[in-house]
């Protein structure tokens, strides 16, 4: 009976250790991507402003086209480096958080027969 309670201590105990450093690792990722956000949005802001400001001096509507349509295949670009960017902080918070829980896992989960 001792020896029941003692297996059974011990499993909560590697639970709420796994828990923890899950998130633990979980919230560096939060961190990381809020870092990643803040980047972005300052980049945003400041490539947008300077495509106003070059748009205000220009004379010709030729420029002008020239000068958004260059802005826009440069945000598109940036975009999409962006979201990929953050599928893959996604994908290693995944694969971080998982981690503690791999051993637990393995135990409770029988191998398959060869």
């Amino acid at each position: 009976m001792i020896q029941q309670f003692e297996t059974i201590q011990k499993a909560s105990k590697e639970n709420v250790d796994a828990a923890l450093k899950a998130f633990g690792a979980t919230s560096k990722g939060v961190q990381a991507l809020a870092v990643e956000a803040t980047d972005y949005a300052k980049k945003s802001f400041e490539a947008g402003t300077a495509t106003i400001e070059k748009l205000a001096g220009v004379k010709t509507l030729d420029k002008a086209i020239e000068i958004q349509s260059d802005y826009v295949k440069t945000a598109f670009e940036g975009y999409v480096a962006q979201v990929t960017k953050v599928g893959e902080l996604y994908a290693a918070i995944a694969k971080d958080a998982y981690k503690p829980f791999e051993g637990i896992v393995a135990k409770a989960v029988p191998t398959p027969a060869k």
